[in-house]
């Protein structure tokens, strides 16, 4: 009889947990893929991001990419801490920023909760988009920005420009209440880093030699390793923005391979139609623009719209490219508006088609289409003009503190050496 009483008893003290755990609404299930997630999206940038710019440019300024890379990550997780999450993700204000009660992460303690996960996770999570965005901007100025005046003009970005449209998107602003849907960083992360990377190009002018004599990049093998990281890494910034572990996490990396996959396909063969040869670069580079174009839509839209829009990614991206060097002759180094910020005009439009449940997404407010469509239109105008006049403005006030651009003789001994007295191969 004793040892019937302690096998029951086990159970029901075992059973009284998840009852406590409740309390606090905390599933463990959904926080571990939410840390697995914050760890891959990190991985984009420190690694992935970094060697795919690192081998895209010539080998003077190969330390100089890496370098941004790693600080931003640095400094832009300091300003999120500081003043970047409550901003973001404090009480709105009228709809349009966070207050200023969580500067300092206040109050957020180890029993705090957002949703079924800790704050704390929810925090590092959005910080590793905060860290990602600026990066990925770093591609446009490439081989000619100070370091300097880099880091100043980041960490000016990340409070007046990344900070107050992710509060209007996510963090219970205006764009959110309106029905704009941008499920992973479409308008937030990526049509932001094109569209400011696109400015700073244009304010800084093309690097001498554009377009005939540019270096081609040093390192194609480091660059596909970076890429490789990237897509890996990309699951975590998808799947991961489904808040737990669950079927839209589930949708959400299964499209997002699709989009990859056949985003690849579809620049490779436009390439080797075009060229006549199919070019590593051209797959690895059309695999990020699948990547950046299903983001948005990731957490609404089935395998059509994956397939849809993963062919539309590679087709529309690539000619994007194209148009960008050749026709308007503006020096995006590494190609960020053409990739990410026309890769997230068409994922975010698209979304508005492919979210209709008859081709296989989660379905639509009873406006339909039309209706989903024109809100996109919307929040992709109102997100490029925030974020081109702003970005503008704070590199004109940059610039009068700091030269944006170093000096044609300092350019043509590569940032390394002039920025940071150091090569990147010593050989």
């Amino acid at each position: 009889g004793v040892t019937m009483k302690k096998i029951l008893f086990v159970p029901i003290i075992l059973g009284l947990f998840p009852i406590l755990g409740s309390a606090q609404d905390l599933d463990t299930g959904d926080t571990s893929w939410m840390l697995i997630s914050t760890a891959l999206v990190l991985f984009m940038t420190l690694p992935g991001l970094s060697l795919f710019y690192a081998g895209l440019v010539g080998r003077r300024n190969v330390l100089s990419v890496l370098m941004q890379c790693f600080s931003i990550a640095c400094l832009m997780s300091i300003l999120w801490v500081i003043c970047g999450y409550s901003l973001a993700f404090g009480n709105s204000v009228n709809g349009y920023i966070g207050d200023l009660s969580l500067v300092f992460l206040n109050g957020i303690s180890f029993d705090s909760t957002s949703g079924t996960i800790p704050t704390t996770v929810f925090v590092m999570f959005q910080m590793t988009f905060a860290i990602i965005t600026p990066a990925l901007m770093v591609g446009a100025f490439a081989e000619r920005m100070r370091f300097s005046s880099m880091l100043l003009f980041t960490s000016l970005w990340l409070i007046l420009v990344y900070a107050p449209i992710t509060h209007w998107v996510w963090g219970g602003g205006w764009l959110g209440d309106l029905g704009f849907r941008d499920f992973a960083g479409g308008a937030v992360v990526h049509l932001t880093a094109g569209s400011a990377g696109l400015i700073a190009a244009i304010v800084m002018g093309n690097r001498s030699g554009f377009p005939s004599n540019t270096l081609p990049p040093h390192n194609l093998t480091m660059t596909v390793t970076g890429a490789c990281m990237l897509w890996v890494g990309w699951f975590g910034f998808n799947a991961g923005s489904a808040v737990g572990a669950n079927g839209g996490a589930g949708m959400a990396m299964l499209v997002t391979h699709i989009s990859a996959s056949l985003a690849s396909l579809t620049w490779m063969f436009i390439e080797w139609l075009k060229y006549g040869k199919p070019s590593v670069l051209g797959i690895v580079t059309g695999m990020v623009a699948g990547l950046a174009t299903i983001t948005p839509a990731s957490g609404y839209v089935g395998p059509l719209g994956a397939i849809v829009i993963g062919i539309s990614a590679g087709a529309g991206c690539f000619y994007a490219t194209q148009f960008i060097k050749q026709t308007l002759k503006i020096d995006d180094s590494l190609d960020v508006f053409p990739v990410h910020g026309i890769g997230a005009l068409i994922g975010l439009l698209l979304t508005a088609i492919f979210s209709s449940a008859q081709y296989g997404g989660v379905g639509l407010d009873e406006g339909g289409i039309f209706s989903q469509f024109s809100i996109q239109v919307f929040g992709s105008i109102v997100t490029l003009v925030w974020c081109g006049a702003l970005s503008y403005i704070l590199l004109k006030i940059v610039n009068s503190i700091i030269p944006l651009r170093v000096s044609e003789d300092e350019e043509s001994k590569g940032l390394d050496v002039v920025l940071h007295e150091e090569a990147g191969y010593n050989l």
